[in-house]
C-alpha cells in the first residue's frame, strides 16, 4: 500500500505478521549528488543527525528508542541515505516522530561536527588498512573518473575539516525535502494510523521543486592500473561498467553474476580458482546498478607470485561464458539457486523494509518477490549469451592491482 501527501512526500507500507515494525526515511541523495567542495558530506550528515535537533540533544536521541528496546539506524551509499528504527510495534508513533525530528529538524552543531570529524577520520583509516575493502572504491573512481561516483564516501580529513554548520543545513536543504523522499514502514500497523501519524508530523513541511542535479557519468574506456602496497596479499579488481537499474538486461547479468562468482561455493571461480587450485582464500564477482549506469567487477586476492596465473583462469571463466551457450539443464539449475537465494535472503526483515524503502524510492513501485522469480525464469540462454559478450568482453575489461611493495610482476 502507498500514499502521496500534497508536499510530494510517499509512504509505502507493508503488513508483517510480528510484534517487530521498521519504518524509516529514504532519502534520495547520496555521495554522486555532493558538489566538489562536498565530498563526504553525505556521509557526514548521516552520523549528524543524531547528534542534535531544534528540540533535542544526542542524548536524548540515542535513548528514545534504546529506553524501549528498539533500534535506531543509518547507512549512505551512493545514490541514497535512509534512516530508519526497529522496534516493538506498539512504539510506532515513538519511531515516526523521532526519525521525522531527526531527518527534518536537525541543527549540526558545530561542537558535534569537531567531534564526529576525528570519528570519521578513524574509520577512514580503519578503512585504509584494509586493502581488501578500499580497492572496491578504488575500483569505482577507475571506471568512473573524474565523477562523483568514483568518489569514496567517507570523503577526505581534510575536507571533512573544513565543513561548519551551514554547510550541512544547505546539503539538506537542497535535498531532505519531502518530495525526494519516501517513508517506508513494515509492519503490523494500520495503514490508516500510518498515515495520519505522518501527516500529522510533516504538515508544515511544505514541497519545494526539486532540481535535476544528477550528471552521467563520461563515456567508458578501459583502464588498467598497478599499485604498489605494503600488503602480503595482491588484491586484484577486474570488471566493466554495468547496466542501470532500469534496464531489463540488468535481470540476466544478475543470474551471470552468481554463477560467475555469487555467494555459492559452486560458483565458477571459486571451483577453478579455489577448490581445485587452492589459489585463493577469497574470490567473488559482484554487480551495482544505479540510476542511470552500473558497476560489475570481480575481486580475489592471492599470494603475489600466483597473479597472472589466478587473472589467466578469470579471463578463461569470462571466455567460456562469452562462448559456450548454457545447457538446458545448467540454466534451470542456475535459476533454481538464484531463486533459493532470493528466498533465503528475504527471512530477514530489516533487509525487506530496506530492500523495498529503495525499491520505491526509485521505481515508484515495488514488485514481489513472485514477479522477480518469473523474471528470472523467463531467462534464456541465448539472452545470457548476448550479456555476457556485452559484458565480459575483454577489450572492455578494466583491471586494478595492488601488488606487494618490491615484487616484480614481469614474466
Amino acid at each position: 500500500m502507498n500514499y502521496t501527501f500534497p508536499n510530494g512526500l510517499r509512504i509505502i507500507h507493508q503488513p508483517l505478521t510480528s510484534k517487530v515494525a521498521y519504518c524509516g526515511y529514504a532519502i534520495d541523495a547520496g555521495t554522486r549528488d555532493e558538489r566538489d567542495n562536498e565530498q563526504g558530506m553525505a556521509h557526514f550528515v548521516e552520523h549528524l543527525v543524531f547528534k542534535g535537533t531544534k528540540k533535542r540533544k544526542a542524548w536524548h536521541i540515542l535513548n528514545r528508542m534504546e529506553n524501549v528496546g528498539g533500534d535506531l539506524n543509518a547507512y549512505t551509499n551512493k545514490e541514497e541515505t535512509v534512516v530508519y528504527s526497529a522496534f516493538l510495534m506498539e512504539h510506532f508513533d515513538r519511531a515516526a516522530e523521532l526519525l521525522t525530528d531527526i531527518v527534518f529538524h536537525s541543527v549540526f552543531p558545530q561542537q558535534e561536527i569537531q567531534k564526529e570529524v576525528d570519528v570519521i577520520i578513524d574509520e577512514i583509516n580503519s578503512y585504509e588498512d584494509n586493502p581488501s575493502e578500499l580497492i572496491f572504491d578504488e575500483f569505482e573512481n577507475l571506471i568512473f573518473p573524474n565523477h562523483p561516483l568514483g568518489r569514496n564516501i567517507l570523503g577526505t580529513p581534510e575536507g571533512l575539516k573544513q565543513f561548519n554548520t551551514n554547510n550541512f543545513l544547505a546539503f539538506t536543504s537542497r535535498y531532505y525535502q519531502p518530495s525526494n523522499m519516501v517513508f517506508f514502514i513494515l509492519g503490523n500497523i494500520d495503514f490508516k494510523k500510518v498515515i495520519k501519524t505522518i501527516g500529522k508530523l510533516t504538515a508544515d513541511i511544505p514541497s519545494l521543486q526539486m532540481e535535476n542535479r544528477r550528471t552521467p557519468p563520461p563515456d567508458y574506456t578501459a583502464q588498467h592500473l598497478i599499485v604498489d602496497k605494503q600488503t602480503h596479499q595482491a588484491h586484484v579488481m577486474i570488471g566493466n561498467r554495468g547496466y542501470n537499474a532500469y534496464d531489463d538486461k540488468r535481470t540476466a547479468l544478475y543470474l551471470l553474476n552468481n554463477i560467475l562468482g555469487g555467494p555459492g561455493m559452486n560458483s565458477r571461480l571459486n571451483i577453478s580458482l579455489r577448490e581445485k587450485r587452492g589459489l585463493v582464500y577469497n574470490v567473488e564477482s559482484n554487480l551495482t546498478s544505479y540510476t542511470d549506469t552500473g558497476a560489475f567487477c570481480i575481486y580475489f586476492g592471492t599470494d603475489p607470485n600466483d597473479v597472472n596465473r589466478c587473472l589467466s583462469l578469470v579471463y578463461k571463466e569470462l571466455k567460456h561464458l562469452r562462448d559456450t551457450k548454457m545447457t538446458s539443464r545448467q540454466l534451470d539449475a542456475a535459476k533454481k539457486q538464484l531463486i533459493g537465494q532470493i528466498g533465503v535472503a528475504s527471512d530477514n526483515n530489516e533487509n525487506n523494509a530496506l530492500g523495498m524503502a529503495k525499491t520505491f524510492l526509485h521505481y515508484n513501485k515495488c514488485e514481489s518477490r513472485d514477479f522477480l522469480f518469473k523474471r528470472i525464469d523467463a531467462l534464456t540462454a541465448d539472452i545470457l549469451l548476448e550479456v555476457a559478450n556485452e559484458m565480459f568482453a575483454e577489450d572492455r575489461l578494466s583491471t586494478l592491482l595492488y601488488r606487494r611493495m618490491t615484487q616484480d610482476y614481469t614474466d
